[in-house]
């Protein structure tokens, strides 16, 4: 008798809770992935094709070599990384924002799961997805060019760190976000620009001074040539300097959407 009393009375481990919370999370999010494949992976297979037979075969040819390295073979990994980026972000954003829409994010505010747990399980979530798009884009471009790993762990924490950051961000426009277009206004006229300067189709050594200059405040830039340094062995930037930003960058949104979600911005009002 005084042991089924021991049993019911046993306490719950907060630990298991919060890894079971975690856990669940991210599996929600890896299958929401895997279920709708045709809208989150094949896209960015489509415009990866697209890119490498209209820059890579077209335009490279009147461009030559960059850098020292066939043009679609200087692009690829910078395509991977913009893969790999819009992916991450939109994936939190619009799962985040959904359970918003619908309502039931009530249900991870009423769980034991703190703050902290809930915001690292649609971080990795977005992570899973910008790492199994990048697979994706990668096996495309084996088949246009021919791509050697100089460096296998910068290639590894760049594309984690990048994806962890923008996955991060995603998370804090659904935060923000009251509405579907303001969903979408970030991707489109901040995201996409930034992208498109971030040094993915050119070195940066070909722009004018005041050009150059100015692209090395933006932070893809870092992104990009830190990834590209992994494959290649070259970049136009310092990569230590890179992962030192890309770090300081996941951790300050890490701690921010935690702030956030402990004043309920977004999320009560």
């Amino acid at each position: 008798m005084s042991s089924v009393a021991q049993t019911a009375v046993a306490p719950i481990r907060l630990s298991v809770v919060r890894w079971v919370g975690f856990r669940t999370i991210v599996l929600r999010e890896y299958r929401r992935i895997i279920r709708i494949w045709a809208q989150t992976i094949v896209p960015s297979v489509v415009s990866a094709v697209l890119y490498f037979a209209i820059f890579g075969s077209l335009v490279g040819r009147r461009i030559g070599s960059m850098d020292g390295f066939d043009y679609r073979q200087y692009i690829a990994p910078g395509l991977i990384m913009m893969a790999v980026i819009t992916n991450s972000y939109g994936n939190v954003v619009a799962s985040f924002f959904g359970a918003k829409f619908g309502k039931h994010v009530e249900e991870l505010l009423v769980s034991p799961l703190p703050n902290w747990v809930i915001v690292g399980g649609y971080a990795v979530g977005g992570v899973v997805r910008g790492v199994l798009v990048g697979a994706a884009v990668t096996a495309v471009s084996l088949v246009f060019t021919h791509l050697q790993v100089h460096h296998p762990l910068v290639v590894l924490g760049a594309l984690l760190l990048t994806s962890l950051t923008f996955a991060l961000g995603g998370f804090l426009n659904a935060l923000f976000a009251k509405n579907f277009d303001q969903v979408n206004w970030i991707p489109a006229f901040v995201l996409t620009p930034l992208t498109y300067f971030g040094g993915v189709f050119y070195s940066v050594s070909l722009l004018p001074d005041w050009a150059r200059h100015l692209s090395f405040a933006n932070p893809i830039l870092y992104m990009v040539n830190a990834f590209r340094y992994g494959f290649l062995g070259v970049s136009d930037v310092d990569v230590g300097a890179a992962f030192a930003l890309m770090t300081a960058a996941a951790l300050v949104l890490y701690a921010l959407a935690v702030l956030l979600m402990y004043r309920g911005t977004g999320i009560r009002e």
